[in-house]
């Protein structure tokens, strides 16, 4: 697997035809899947391969660089940047400022490549929080001071097999021009100061119950370039009673004349061909800009309105839909056991097919966000979900080992977020259906088919 550098999820078409070049001729085992980072990963690579790979990545202007291991993970952005009417600030030009100093422009910065564990960053730039900032090392939350624009700081937001939080305030505030210097200053006290021990108590948060917020803010003050550093700010640019929006489908643009669409991608997984179909759309009816979200969807912004009529007719969106079945629109799974070694059950396939079932049984009238992660790791975040999925396993009515799932119920996100708990450990997965059911029908306001066909 490789997994690249795509601050705010922008990608072209040229760089999407590469990546299907690169993992076509891999066959059965090539595919790529969109991350909840606002990421690829390209699937079936051998190590052979690998130089040539990167010089592509570089001839499209493409790395990969720190993308694995204890480095600074792809900064995430707001979706819409720059095409929202109703955005707060355009999240691209600092997620690219991050994403350049991480990288050192390509060329690698060892200063940040050897944290004590992975760390990651977001911006937003949306009241609907699409960034999820609460699971984030570090979320810039936009915010005024004084008539001057900038940010107060989330820290600490995590997840991992033994232990997840959110991020809390670290009551400081920014400035715009001082994005990349603070995000140096808490990194370098992350670094300096982090426990490189047992690599289930790495993240910064730990480091952060031990020095206490204060003492935290305190190292990173001593770092910034001033040594000094604002308290938060009151004047909060994201308002707290906003609705989601749901992005999928076609909206129009801040810039008059032109939409985007919103397309579904089932649980993240595509094939070559399928990527060679997006970047022509994008090129044919866009500006051949592509964007992928946290959600593992794509994003095709810059449509002459003209065009969308056109578009819609287009085949391949009877596969990747921008108005999918309402239990599909939520659906979000990680790599799975086909291709990841930690993985416990195989998830991408089976929630497909668990989801269709389900869809089968009950009707909806709201999307219900349901996610599956093969580990503990939870790389599928299925604690913001609000029914999640947790790999395991158990044993069947006979005693028989099989794959099951840790149930968990009430994540929430947005303003009011809030992590899911387990509601039922260790659930075979062929007795995940009625489960699920039960589930939608108490808490989620789902009607049993049969029994909407009788009131009928």
């Amino acid at each position: 697997m490789m997994r690249l550098k795509l601050p705010n999820g922008v990608t072209t078409s040229a760089q999407t035809r590469y990546l299907a070049s690169v993992i076509r001729k891999y066959g059965k085992e090539g595919c790529a899947d969109i991350t909840t980072r606002q990421n690829w990963q390209i699937r079936g690579v051998v190590l052979p391969d690998v130089p040539e790979i990167l010089k592509g990545l570089a001839e499209v202007g493409l790395t990969s660089l720190q993308s694995g291991m204890d480095n600074v993970r792809n900064p995430v952005g707001n979706p819409l940047a720059g095409i929202d009417p109703e955005e707060i600030v355009d999240t691209r030009p600092y997620t690219n400022l991050l994403s350049q100093f991480i990288t050192g422009n390509s060329r690698g910065n060892p200063a940040v490549s050897n944290l004590p564990r992975k760390w990651n960053p977001c911006v937003v730039g949306s009241h609907d929080l699409y960034e999820h900032p609460h699971i984030n090392d570090l979320a810039y939350m936009p915010a005024t001071k004084d008539g001057r624009f900038g940010f107060n700081l989330l820290v600490g937001g995590f997840f991992s097999a033994k232990r997840c939080d959110e991020a809390i305030p670290l009551d400081a505030w920014v400035p715009a021009d001082d994005v990349v210097p603070v995000c140096k200053a808490i990194l370098e006290a992350f670094r300096d100061l982090g426990f490189r021990g047992n690599r289930q108590k790495c993240r910064m948060m730990w480091l952060i119950d031990e020095l206490g917020v204060e003492g935290f803010r305190a190292e990173v003050e001593k770092r910034m370039p001033q040594q000094q550093l604002e308290r938060a700010s009151p004047e909060d640019l994201v308002q707290k009673q906003w609705e989601r929006r749901d992005y999928l489908g076609v909206h129009p643009q801040k810039q008059e004349g032109y939409s985007f669409i919103g397309l579904h991608i089932p649980v993240g997984r595509v094939q070559a061909d399928d990527m060679d179909e997006l970047a022509r759309l994008a090129d044919e009816y866009g500006s051949g800009e592509i964007r992928l979200t946290v959600e593992q969807n794509i994003i095709i912004p810059n449509i002459e309105t003209s065009k969308i009529e056109a578009l819609l007719k287009e085949p391949v969106l009877s596969t990747f839909s921008p108005d999918p079945p309402i239990l599909m629109k939520g659906l979000v799974a990680c790599t799975g056991n086909q291709f990841c070694g930690q993985a416990i059950i195989e998830t991408k396939a089976r929630s497909l097919k668990i989801t269709e079932e389900v869809q089968r049984q009950v009707s909806l009238t709201k999307p219900v966000r349901m996610h599956w992660t093969g580990c503990p790791n939870t790389c599928a975040q299925v604690q913001v979900a609000d029914i999640g999925f947790m790999g395991c396993l158990t044993r069947d009515k006979n005693g028989k080992t099989v794959e099951g799932a840790d149930v968990f119920l009430g994540g929430r996100i947005g303003s009011d977020s809030h992590l899911g708990e387990v509601y039922k450990k260790a659930v075979p997965c062929d007795d995940l259906v009625p489960l699920v059911v039960d589930l939608l029908v108490n808490n989620f306001g789902a009607v049993p088919r049969e029994r909407e066909e009788t009131e009928d």
